[in-house]
């Protein structure tokens, strides 16, 4: 086994004793006796238009909202939740995000331009940055920064981390090598490579759409071996040790790979459906599930009272 998979074995085995602590604290498990099942799909509010979704260190999913820019925070154990951060208001989505251990959410802001930094716990927004760009998509977390894709320009913006995780500086990095900018949106989800040496994006455009790898040092960008599989409507990633899901919104489906450690080459392994997908965008993983908020793009426009819901599949 190599390191990177014993790291994975180790982490897994966390995660699921995390899972369990944190359920007993919540006053049941999916898999104590006599415990009710977990959700396997729970409501948002209506008129939410989720996109993003991250899960931190506890039993919780957070998602942002299209509509508002408010976060909503749901108990994975019983699918209730609240909105725990108001947002800017229209015209100041919440795309992508992450939460770090610390509770600190990292927030995607899609055409406004902006990258925001949100205390999960308060509610508080700490930080805005202006990044003078039209459509800041998603976002990774590495030890010393917070990397944002951006859909309409061929860079990535990055935010730079203390050793507290505390945010500083905003530096904007221009994509090169390999990388073509389309018409439309072109950089979608982003992620690290198993080893931590680079970043991996989707890339909606380059060869009918696809991976690259970039080196964040310079922004270099090498297009990722898949075989022949394509990722025309590639949202979301979520790298598990090597194995890597890739979210295919209006195909409803989440593609999985098997990477090298690297992060130059991947073996399609299988590809995961559900009656239940209504154009996912976004996955996060905990236990032996993934979660994937449901955004419905294709009600078109959504109202205040379009039903929204996020759904749990096993992971591969």
């Amino acid at each position: 086994m190599a390191p990177t998979e014993r790291s994975f074995a180790r982490r897994t085995l966390l995660t699921g004793t995390a899972a369990l602590t944190g359920t007993a604290l919540l006053g049941g498990t999916a898999h104590a006796a006599g415990a009710a099942p977990w959700p396997r799909r729970f409501p948002l509010p209506d008129g939410f238009r989720p996109e993003g979704i991250t899960i931190g260190r506890a039993p919780y999913a957070y998602f942002g909202s299209l509509a508002n820019g408010d976060v909503y925070r749901a108990s994975l154990a019983t699918g209730r939740g609240a909105v725990v951060a108001r947002g800017l208001g229209a015209g100041h989505p919440s795309v992508g995000l992450r939460v770090d251990r610390r509770g600190r959410l990292f927030v995607a802001g899609g055409e406004s331009g902006e990258i925001r930094v949100v205390d999960a716990r308060t509610g508080e927004t700490e930080q805005v940055y202006a990044t003078g760009t039209t459509f800041v998509n998603d976002v990774v977390l590495t030890p010393d920064a917070a990397w944002f894709t951006d859909s309409f320009a061929p860079v990535l913006h990055r935010v730079a981390l203390d050793r507290h995780g505390r945010p500083g500086a905003l530096r904007t990095v221009p994509l090169g090598g390999d990388w073509e900018q389309g018409p439309d949106f072109t950089a979608n989800g982003i992620e690290r490579t198993p080893d931590g040496s680079a970043l991996l994006l989707v890339n909606a455009f380059a060869n009918g759409g696809g991976l690259m790898r970039v080196d964040p040092r310079t922004g270099l960008a090498r297009a990722v071996g898949l075989g022949s599989a394509r990722l025309p409507n590639g949202d979301g990633l979520l790298l598990l040790g090597r194995t890597l899901y890739a979210v295919q919104q209006w195909q409803n489906a989440v593609d999985v790979f098997r990477l090298d450690a690297a992060g130059t080459r991947g073996t399609a392994v299988t590809r995961v459906t559900d009656p239940r997908f209504r154009i996912p965008t976004t996955v996060a993983a905990w236990g032996d599930r993934l979660y994937l908020p449901n955004a419905r793009f294709d009600v078109d426009p959504p109202r205040p009272d379009t039903e929204f819901d996020a759904v749990a599949v096993d992971q591969v």
